[in-house]
C-alpha cells in the first residue's frame, strides 16, 4: 500500500461518477524542492509546479482530469518508512514536514505482522465544517486536518510526489474521539486500475487487504501506550459514491477556509492560507511577496541516521493475523 496526500482545490457541486478506464491525461509538472536531511527537524519538502514553490495545501488542484474523475495526491508517507510526514498546515506554501511530539520526531511503530506505514493523501480540511460539529453517522467531531487518503497500488512512492488516482471507498476512523476518514484510492497507472472501480472490487482482486489495514490503523498507537482506535460502522468500508459524498463535504469545508468565510486563525489553531492561485483568498500572495520570495533553495542532503529501536517489532496480543 502506498500513501499519498490529496491536495484539493475546488469539488464541483455534481461530482461525476468516476470512469472504470484508464484515463489519458495531461498534467503539469510536479517536482519536490528539498530541504534538509531527512530525520531532522529542518527538513522540509515543498511542491514545485513547473520549477515554482506552490502550495500543497491550496494549490495543487483536486481534478487530474476531472470528466473522468481523477484525482491528484500528494504522497507523505511512503510504504515501508515510518517518519510521520504530514504536510504542515502552518508553515508558509504547507511543506512537508515529520511531525514533532515533545520536542522529538515522530516515527510510527511496526506492529507485527505488518512492517509497513500505509501512505496517506490529503483533500482538504476534514472538520466538515468546523472542529467543533460532528458528524451525524459517525458522532465524533472532524479533526480540523485535511482528508486522509491510502493508496493501494503496488507502486511505492516518494515524499511529495503527486500521483493520479480514482477512488474506491472510504472508513471511518474514530482517533481519540475525533472523525479521522480514510479515503481508499488507487494510481490510475497500476496494473490493477481497470479491474478496481468501487470497495467491493478491492476485496475480489486484493483479499484481505481491508482488513489487514483496518487491523493496522486499530493498533498502531498502541506501542506508544496508547488504546486501540475504534471505527465507525463497525470497521465497513464504504464504497466510492459514499467516499465521493465525503469529499465534497471536506472540499466544501477547504473553500470556505481559503475564501476567508471560515477563519484560518483561532485560539486553538493557526492555519495559512498562503496561495498562488485563488484570486479570490485573503491568502493570495505574488511571487514578490516576502514570504514567497526568501523561500529556501533546494538543500537536499542524505537521511540523517535514526535510534536503530525505530525498527523493533512490536506484538500486540490482540491482532488478528
Amino acid at each position: 500500500m502506498t500513501g499519498g496526500s490529496i491536495a484539493v482545490r475546488r469539488l464541483s457541486q455534481q461530482v461525476s461518477l468516476f470512469s472504470s478506464s484508464r484515463p489519458s491525461m495531461v498534467t503539469s509538472l510536479f517536482n519536490t524542492r528539498v530541504i534538509g536531511a531527512p530525520n531532522t527537524l529542518d527538513h522540509r519538502v515543498f511542491i514545485e509546479q513547473n520549477g515554482s514553490v506552490v502550495s500543497s495545501f491550496h494549490d495543487v488542484p483536486l481534478f487530474a482530469d476531472q470528466s473522468n474523475g481523477i484525482l491528484n495526491m500528494i504522497v507523505e508517507v511512503p510504504r515501508w518508512t515510518n517518519a510521520k510526514m504530514e504536510i504542515s498546515k502552518e508553515e508558509p506554501f504547507n511543506p512537508i514536514k515529520q511531525d514533532i511530539k515533545k520536542g522529538r520526531l515522530r516515527f510510527v511503530r511496526n506492529c507485527f505482522p505488518s512492517p509497513w506505514v500505509h501512505l496517506e493523501l490529503r483533500c482538504s480540511p476534514s472538520d466538515l465544517g468546523g472542529p467543533g460539529r460532528s458528524h451525524p453517522e459517525t458522532k465524533a467531531k472532524g479533526d480540523n486536518d485535511p482528508l486522509d487518503v491510502c493508496e493501494i497500488g503496488e507502486q511505492v512512492g516518494y515524499v511529495g510526489q503527486v500521483k493520479q488516482v480514482k477512488v474506491l471507498g472510504i472508513m471511518a476512523l474514530l482517533d481519540e474521539g475525533e472523525t479521522d476518514w480514510k479515503v481508499i484510492v488507487v494510481d490510475v497507472h497500476d496494473p490493477l486500475a481497470s479491474k478496481l472501480n468501487d470497495i467491493e472490487d478491492v476485496e475480489r482482486h486484493l483479499p484481505g487487504l481491508i482488513r489487514a489495514t483496518n487491523e493496522w490503523f486499530r493498533i498502531y498507537k498502541i506501542p506508544d501506550g496508547k488504546g486501540e482506535n475504534a471505527f465507525a460502522f463497525s470497521g465497513e468500508a464504504k464504497n466510492k459514491k459514499y467516499a465521493t459524498e465525503i469529499i465534497h463535504e471536506c472540499n466544501e469545508a477547504w473553500r470556505r477556509l481559503i475564501s476567508g468565510e471560515s477563519p484560518a486563525r483561532t485560539p486553538t489553531y493557526d492555519l495559512s492560507i498562503r496561495n498562488l492561485t485563488n484570486p479570490n483568498s485573503p491568502g493570495l500572495v505574488t511571487r514578490s511577496d516576502p514570504t514567497y520570495a526568501n523561500l529556501p533553495a533546494d538543500s537536499r542532503q542524505p537521511p540523517a541516521p535514526i535510534d536503530p529501536s525505530i525498527s523493533k517489532w512490536f506484538y500486540i496480543s490482540s491482532v488478528q493475523v
